[in-house]
């Protein structure tokens, strides 16, 4: 006779997804309150709250300061007439075959009476087992193990010298390209904000990174610039940061007048707001004496912004990102050097044929 089988988890009900099965669905549906998608959600999620903001804080405090027999029934109203709402809206015109993945904090009531009425109506809807809750340790635990997979190459060089066109053009010609600052909305120096954008929740900056990390292929080279610890208000992870600070380098080299004129053209909305650029430089008076931040308001007051970038590049932005490069890239002092003569987008397309054509050719001989 056999021996009994030991004990073991229930098995997961053909409607249930592990949080590894998430790439298999082109639809996905975050029932979470609009508050809680906005700090993070998984990427390409869209935000149909079965409790608005206000309902939840509501059931909540109602389930602790009277009943959870109490609160059950008045969230059970609540959502009942939300998923009717989000049936009536936006999910009536979707076809038969429509298979969409579900999730809320947990994987619990939320996430499984939308999954009912929409298993009860026809569509193969799935919930995600464990909810945002077990999608969250996924993205830590990932962003912990998956940067070791991959092969990096920095790009360095000072600021302005064209290290985000290089990367572009690196990704129209065909490359793996991380792009830091993208992610993060911010150009990573004291006027690193952009414009009219909100940087994202260190969580959702994290879901971005792993999603991009995972749409590589670990075999081919990933280009990503030599950032800092920090970029605006969110952080890198630390096994990436680690992994790009033993990576070899790509140093640019771009003229002064060059870099100058790139500054001035990707700066170009604080070079016409005085208030808001004498705000940031005010940030500069502990290291460089109030008389100095007074000269440069006063350049840029007198549209004397050429002077004025070139000055900012001498006595601050050089010599911080020398020390930076120096202590955090160890294998920058080897770097191969590219030389940047054409600042133009033909410029930048063609420097990156000749860094990838380069890089094969490397490659092939086994270096």
């Amino acid at each position: 006779m056999n021996a009994p089988l030991p004990p073991g988890p229930p098995p997961r009900p053909d409607w249930k997804v592990a949080v590894d099965g998430i790439s298999a669905f082109a639809d996905c549906i975050d029932v979470r309150t609009p508050a809680e998608f906005a700090e993070d959600h998984v990427p390409g999620a869209v935000n149909w709250p079965v409790l608005s903001n206000d309902e939840r804080t509501r059931v909540g405090t109602m389930y602790v300061q009277i009943s959870a027999f109490d609160a059950r029934k008045v969230g059970a109203a609540l959502v009942a007439r939300n998923i009717a709402r989000i049936v009536e809206t936006h999910a009536r015109d979707k076809p038969r075959e429509w298979q969409p993945l579900v999730y809320c904090w947990r994987g619990g009531q939320r996430s499984r009476s939308l999954v009912h009425v929409l298993r009860e109506i026809g569509w193969r809807a799935a919930q995600l087992d464990g909810g945002y809750r077990a999608y969250r340790r996924h993205v830590v635990a990932s962003l912990a193990a998956h940067p070791q997979r991959f092969r990096f190459r920095l790009v360095c060089g000072l600021t302005g010298c064209g290290k985000s066109r290089l990367l572009a053009a690196l990704a129209a010609e065909g490359a793996q390209v991380l792009d830091l600052e993208r992610i993060a909305c911010h150009r990573g120096s004291l006027l690193g904000d952009v414009p009219g954008a909100a940087q994202p929740s260190q969580k959702y900056f994290e879901s971005e990174l792993l999603a991009a990390l995972t749409s590589f292929e670990p075999r081919r080279v990933v280009y990503v610039e030599s950032e800092s610890r920090k970029i605006g208000d969110v952080q890198l992870p630390d096994a990436l940061l680690a992994q790009m600070r033993m990576s070899p380098c790509l140093r640019i080299e771009t003229p002064r007048s060059s870099r100058v004129a790139l500054l001035k053209d990707e700066y170009a909305h604080f070079l016409t707001a005085s208030e808001s650029l004498s705000n940031r430089l005010a940030r500069l008076a502990p290291l460089h004496g109030k008389k100095t931040v007074e000269r440069w308001n006063e350049m840029a007051g007198n549209g004397d912004h050429d002077a004025l970038i070139a000055e900012l590049l001498t006595l601050h932005y050089d010599p911080t990102y020398t020390r930076s490069i120096e202590r955090n890239f160890p294998r920058h002092c080897d770097a191969a050097i590219v030389e940047v003569v054409d600042i133009s987008p033909a410029g930048f397309r063609t420097l990156a044929r000749d860094i990838l054509a380069r890089t094969a050719e490397h490659e092939a001989v086994g270096a």
